[in-house]
């Protein structure tokens, strides 16, 4: 597990930032795709072939390996991936000698927050002027 400086982890956000982006597009793309590709099963299930079902199902699995390789490419920054339809990730840093988290969204201009180890992002915290 990599530690942080809260600068490393800030400088990871410009190439974060748009995979994340990415991630919660196919996220919700995928949601829609396996939906409408039940629906279409219920509605015709005794088609096969290149129907319309099979096209969403087809569609659904490109979306799926879409969704993992970004997820890959997300994991290589040694951020830990927290919410897909958030874009939240951790970074673990050090603060007053203990291992925490510093915690951002996608939607955040840069690391704000932090939360300890066993805490999640409901009880994120302000950080101080005191660097982690």
């Amino acid at each position: 597990m990599k530690i942080f400086r809260l600068e490393e982890a800030i400088a990871q956000l410009p190439a974060l930032r748009p995979l994340l982006e990415s991630l919660v597009r196919v996220r919700r793309d995928l949601a829609i795709a396996l939906l409408e590709a039940d629906v279409a099963s219920h509605l015709d299930p005794g088609r096969a072939g290149g129907n319309p079902t099979a096209l969403r199902q087809r569609r659904a699995r490109e979306l799926q390996r879409e969704l993992l390789s970004l997820i890959e490419s997300i994991q290589r920054y040694d951020c830990v991936l927290k919410d897909l339809n958030l874009g939240l990730v951790d970074f673990p840093a050090l603060r007053g000698g203990q291992v925490v988290n510093l915690c951002w969204k996608m939607d955040e201009p840069t690391i704000s927050f932090w939360h300890g180890t066993d805490e999640g992002f409901a009880a994120r915290k302000s950080l101080s002027k005191r660097r982690t």
